[in-house]
């Protein structure tokens, strides 16, 4: 199995968002494999937290404006690790720092990544 065309349309929407917001490393795991509960998850980062929640906002309006709402949200308080979760697609926006620390790229290496649009700025480094 691999992921819907629905999730692949909101996983490229939601990074063009983020990537909107200057988000850096900003990549997509299909976990469709391992997960039977969500198709991808897309991982970017922020500076600061004021940058995190810039990147979440952008990351809902676009995906709002495409008809999706969040299944929920998680960590928006502290703005340093944002989940939203939309089902096919599960977001994390996370603190460059808590990215560094909590290494998710490791955790999915093993993962395909899903080709994002071009205008998208991608890993500064491979994990």
């Amino acid at each position: 199995m691999t992921a819907t065309d629905h999730a692949l349309e909101i996983v490229h929407a939601a990074a063009l968002a983020a990537s909107d917001k200057l988000a850096s490393d900003i990549i997509a795991f299909d976990v469709s494999e391992q997960l039977a509960i969500t198709d991808v998850f897309l991982l970017a980062s922020g500076g600061s937290d004021r940058q995190v929640k810039a990147i979440v906002d952008a990351v809902e309006e676009r995906l709002r404006d495409l008809g999706e709402k969040p299944l929920r949200r998680e960590g928006e308080r502290d703005a340093r690790w944002v989940l939203i979760d939309y089902g096919d697609v599960v977001v994390h926006i996370q603190h460059a720092e808590d990215r560094q620390f909590y290494a998710l790229e490791r955790l999915w290496r093993d993962c395909p990544t899903v080709e994002l649009p071009a205008e998208v700025h991608g890993p500064a480094t491979e994990a």
